[in-house]
């Protein structure tokens, strides 16, 4: 019997909602709220009946019956450190989407809305690999510095979902591999896929890795240190340096790789430096991890947005692909990737798991 699902994605400004007959799409919708919108609301968890209400109305204008439904998915948040897969939304795990356990973010919505829409239906709700997903070997914790300990944020529910597509194709289990599965967008994650467990990866967020179109990555400590200290800047325009205001963005004005691409086109020799700056970094980060594998390493993955740019992927193939083949899955399809694990779990393929 084929299982219907309503997939649930809030994002600051918007909320994506899907609904999928197994892997099938039947209808997405991205619906937009306004900056007056969301500023009525004092927290994240009090836009929840606004959000609600909204996707309600939808369903309700495209004459869908809510009742044909099997299962709710919502985005995972900012919860405790976890490993990855399948959560059913328990009532500890809503407690903690609702205080923000690592932080208020708008995706700690979509595993309540999914608990309550779920709950009023009669139909289970889970969450599916939150970026929180937290599977780091003991070692790869080392910074050198204890107070600051290297922490696993990454784009865990794309990374997840890619890697296990490439098992499916080769007929493998997901379990049997090692991969390095490099995700490319407005951040970059570069992590280590030891049987089934991502043991080690560059943070995507504040200090790791590879540059990205908003990201500053790891930068040398000293000068940073110096700039926070030099009076010249508050602590929020440092941070806005790191994060949102760095990589490409504080370079070439823009965080989108296709503005850089008709730059090169165009004749701009600083755009082409920094595109190979941003290529030679990400492939630095592919070789550490190749280290972490001990070498073994079934296949490179390619994933996100960037990775529709054929010229990056050809050029870090060039200075990466004698460490594995590469396998190149553009974009991010979370919607998806959501319905997939709510489906391993229904369909018996995986056990869902306690938090």
């Amino acid at each position: 019997m084929s299982v219907k699902s309503l997939i649930i994605n809030p994002g600051s400004t918007s909320t994506k909602i899907g609904v999928f007959e197994d892997e099938t799409l039947l209808f997405e919708e991205t619906l937009r709220h306004s900056t007056e919108e969301i500023a009525q609301y004092a927290s994240i968890v009090d836009q929840k009946d606004f959000r609600k209400q909204i996707i309600l109305d939808l369903l309700k204008e495209k004459d869908f019956d809510i009742r044909s439904l099997q299962v709710i998915v919502g985005r995972g948040g900012m919860l405790k450190p976890i490993p990855g897969g399948t959560y059913a939304v328990s009532d500890d795990l809503l407690h903690d989407l609702k205080i923000g356990k690592q932080g208020q973010h708008a995706s700690n919505l979509g595993g309540i809305l999914a608990r309550e829409i779920g709950d009023e239906i009669g139909v289970p709700s889970y969450i599916v690999d939150p970026v929180v997903v937290d599977e780091l070997m003991p070692i790869a914790r080392y910074s050198g510095v204890p107070e600051l300990p290297r922490t696993s944020v990454f784009h865990a529910l794309n990374q997840k979902a890619v890697a296990k597509r490439y098992a499916k194709e080769k007929g493998v289990s997901y379990e049997s591999l090692n991969l390095i599965v490099v995700h490319m967008g407005g951040g970059v994650s570069v992590g280590a896929h030891e049987k089934g467990r991502v043991i080690d990866v560059f943070n995507a967020l504040d200090g790791d890795g590879a540059f990205s179109p908003e990201r500053a990555g790891a930068v040398p400590s000293g000068a940073l240190i110096r700039m926070c200290f030099s009076g010249e800047y508050t602590e929020k325009e440092v941070y806005k340096k790191i994060v949102g205001g760095g990589g490409f963005n504080a370079y070439l004005g823009t965080n989108d790789m296709r503005d850089v691409a008709k730059m090169i086109d165009e004749g701009d020799t600083h755009a082409d430096e920094v595109r190979e700056a941003f290529i030679l970094q990400v492939c630095k980060n592919i070789g550490s991890m190749s280290c972490v594998l001990k070498g073994k390493v079934d296949a490179i993955i390619v994933t996100g947005g960037i990775a529709y740019n054929k010229a990056v992927v050809d050029k870090m193939e060039e200075r990466a692909g004698f460490i594995a083949p590469f396998t190149v899955y553009p974009g991010e399809d979370e919607l998806l990737a959501l319905a997939q694990g709510a489906l391993r779990v229904l369909n018996g393929e995986e056990k869902a798991m306690e938090y």
